[in-house]
């Protein structure tokens, strides 16, 4: 279940703008259907821009220890969907790169960072 902070504000990003309490995201304004996953490595990705989140930080973020999935083929599924609703390019990201067999980087410059909890 995805769980939402209530005080945190939209994070922006281009076009996009994800906003954590409503559990979506948008471009100029309008709604992008994102499912679940998808949308958690986008909040993992924005929380830590620049910074390599292994392919090991995802499976322990989005499936338990007792979940029985095919890891790889999920994962790639969940960042393709990702990728689809930010029309980005794998080959010519725009805003994920991906690090093979190590993990995924938020790459591009972000403003309307959302504020530090005190």
């Amino acid at each position: 279940m995805l769980k939402r902070n209530p005080t945190s504000s939209p994070r922006r990003f281009g076009e996009f703008e994800l906003d954590e309490r409503a559990a979506e995201l948008r471009k100029r304004g309008r709604r992008i259907r994102l499912q679940e996953q998808p949308f958690r490595i986008l909040m993992m990705l924005l929380d830590r821009p620049g910074e390599v989140i292994t392919r090991e930080e995802i499976r322990k973020r989005l499936w338990p220890n007792d979940t029985i999935v095919e890891f790889d083929a999920s994962i790639g599924t969940a960042i393709r969907k990702l990728r689809q609703a930010l029309s980005d390019d794998a080959e010519n990201p725009q805003f994920i790169e991906t690090l093979p067999r190590r993990g995924f980087r938020f790459i591009y410059p972000r403003t309307g960072v959302r504020p530090q909890s005190l």
